[in-house]
Formats: C-alpha cells, sequence, structure tokens
C-alpha cells in the first residue's frame, strides 16, 4: 500500500539521505534505524508530506502523495518524538483537540476512557502541566486508541514510558498489525510480535533499501 523509490532529502548543503527505497503492506511494520543526525525524523515527517523531498516518490496505493495529499491523510496518524501538548489544557481536553484538528470528533467520555486505558485514571482532568514525562507520553499515545488510521508513523514512541506502559503499547501495535495496520518506527526497544512482518531500514549506508 505504502511504496518510497528513490528518495532524497537535504538541509542546506548537507544530504541527509538518498536513495531510499521500501514497500510497507497491511500487517507489516518498519524499524527505521540510523545514528544521530541520520535524517530518521526527516524521513518520518516526509512520508508525511510534512516535508518535500529533493528527489524520489511516495506512492499510496500506487498513487503520489503529493496527488491525494486529503485522502492520504486521512489514512495516516503521526506522533512525533515531542508530545506537542498545551499544558493548560487537561490529557482529556489536549487529546480531544488533537483529533479535531485530523477531522474528526472524539467525545469527551471516549476521550476520557482511552486515557484510562493508558494508565492516566486519576489524571484524566489535571493540566498536562502538571504530570511527568511519562504521563504526558500516555496522553500523546492515547490517541492511538481512537485512531481508525491505517498507517501509523511513530518516532520514539517508548520514550519516558516504563515498562507496564512499554507492554502496553506494544500490544497496541501489535493489535493494529494483526487488524492489517501499518506501523513505521523508530525506537530502542525491540517490538516482538506473533502475527505480522518486520522489516527494517537503516539509513546511514549508501544505499537505504530494506531488507
Amino acid at each position: 500500500m505504502l511504496e518510497v523509490a528513490g528518495l532524497q532529502c537535504e538541509r542546506g548543503d548537507r544530504c541527509l539521505f538518498s536513495d531510499v527505497g521500501f514497500r510497507l503492506q497491511a500487517g507489516e511494520l518498519l524499524y527505521l534505524h540510523g545514528h544521530n543526525g541520520s535524517g530518521k525524523t526527516t524521513l518520518l515527517r516526509t512520508l508525511c508530506g510534512l516535508i518535500e523531498p529533493t528527489a524520489g516518490k511516495i506512492l499510496w496505493q500506487g498513487k503520489s502523495i503529493r496527488k491525494q495529499r486529503e485522502e492520504y491523510a486521512a489514512e495516516l496518524v503521526y506522533i512525533g518524538h515531542k508530545n506537542a501538548l498545551k499544558d493548560d489544557l487537561t490529557g482529556v481536553e489536549n487529546l480531544r483537540v488533537s483529533c479535531a484538528l485530523d477531522g474528526f470528533k472524539v467525545s469527551r467520555q471516549k476521550a476520557w476512557n482511552a486515557l484510562e486505558r493508558m494508565g492516566l485514571k486519576g489524571h484524566e482532568d489535571l493540566p498536562t502541566q502538571v504530570l511527568s514525562q511519562g504521563q504526558k507520553r500516555r496522553v500523546t499515545l492515547a490517541r492511538l486508541l481512537i485512531d481508525k488510521s491505517r498507517l501509523w508513523i511513530l518516532d520514539e514512541p517508548f520514550t519516558a514510558l516504563d515498562v507496564n506502559a512499554s507492554q502496553f503499547l506494544q500490544s497496541i501495535l501489535q493489535k493494529h498489525l494483526a487488524a492489517g495496520g501499518m506501523v513505521i518506527l523508530t525506537t530502542h526497544q525491540e517490538v516482538e510480535l506473533t502475527s505480522g512482518e518486520i522489516k527494517r531500514l537503516r539509513l546511514g549506508w549508501k544505499k537505504h533499501n530494506d531488507v
């Protein structure tokens, strides 16, 4: 469903990566590896359509994402390495706002339930500025319990999570893949799958095609 070929991105006079290519089908997870500064976040943002590549193509179901921006965006959820929360809003309010910005409404009760499932019971109506980094990350990731998009692009989703939260996130990813979803992520934590397929892509080599 997602095909990338000959992708290249530059920052100033520096080429971050070139000749990146891979295919991702339903039920598959792609690990993106690379040292700091190799362009992992830039690649993820490029796949989301937030950055224009200097060369190459990104196809969704055989068509360029440039020609179907709205349709592609409806199939995509992107969670960056920063939580992108408003400190003066509660967890429930932040979750509802992020969903509204992506074009769908979520009731207060549904948002409340998602946060409770993420282990934030008793913290749902607190301003996020008083939460720990791990709790803030859970607020951001609660989106995955609500969003029905097929393609998830996640930049270091396990950052600041404790063991229980990490295990729960892994179960969320597994369920999404088992239902035919797709995941692209960067992480230092290995995700073990009981079904589906794991692919890997490492930036920093002359050729960047997946194996």
